[in-house]
């Protein structure tokens, strides 16, 4: 049986998970891959391994806002089990790395075999909608240092290291705030050796020191997560 290195599949029974495996490829994604559009039905579900993905919502003449991020905890796809064949965000890939990819009609027929499945689906789905409100809570009442200190570790959390490929107009773009914001915020957190940046590559120097600059909101997601699913 080949080796389940997604958190949401290693949750499952060893015969769900054995089943669920064989019927998934592996593939690598590459940052910026487009994986879903709005309201367009999918081809295939994804469990990323060493990638992420991010969730965002956009509007006609307005820059995409993240609204949420899918790594090795989740599912990309999971809203099939609500017998929906769309979803109203744009999908893309945040973090390049491996990922277990399965099609839609292959995950529907697995949903109606595997209460299992179900269970840890609908579970997940319940956490993204509350990362999802966070999100929103968090850009209304925090400032962007915090804010940019908790997508840091969110995505070193999916990244599986402390180098990150990101470039200040995309941390702009994904937390909604002006290019300005960013480079005062990621200028003060190198001045405390907190992390490293050079030309789009962002080293995390002192993790600690991140958790202790984040807002609430990134202590939040961990704890639901540990509730619900690990």
């Amino acid at each position: 049986m080949r080796k389940a290195e997604n958190h949401l599949i290693e949750s499952l029974p060893r015969e769900d998970r054995r089943q669920l495996q064989l019927l998934c490829e592996s593939v690598e994604l590459n940052v910026g891959d487009p994986l879903y559009a709005p309201n367009r039905p999918v081809r295939y579900v994804y469990f990323p391994i060493e990638s992420f993905i991010s969730l965002a919502i956009e509007a006609a003449g307005h820059p995409g806002l993240e609204v949420g991020m899918v790594g090795r905890e989740g599912i990309l796809g999971g809203h099939l089990a609500l017998g929906l064949a769309a979803q109203p965000l744009c999908a893309s890939v945040q973090g390049s790395g491996s990922a277990w990819r399965i099609r839609a009609t292959a995950f529907r027929r697995e949903l109606v075999r595997s209460p299992a499945l179900r269970d840890r689906v609908g579970r997940y789905l319940y956490l993204r909608m509350g990362q999802m409100a966070r999100a929103l809570f968090c850009m209304r009442f925090h400032q962007t240092g915090p804010r940019l200190a908790r997508w840091l570790l969110m995505s070193q959390d999916r990244a599986h290291s402390v180098h990150l490929l990101v470039t200040h107009e995309c941390l702009s773009a994904m937390l909604g705030v002006r290019r300005v914001g960013i480079t005062v915020s990621a200028s003060t957190y190198q001045r405390e050796g907190l992390i490293r940046y050079r030309r789009g590559a962002l080293t995390v120097l002192d993790r600690a020191g991140l958790e202790r600059a984040a807002c609430c909101c990134y202590a939040a997601d961990c704890n639901a997560y540990s509730a619900v699913l690990a």
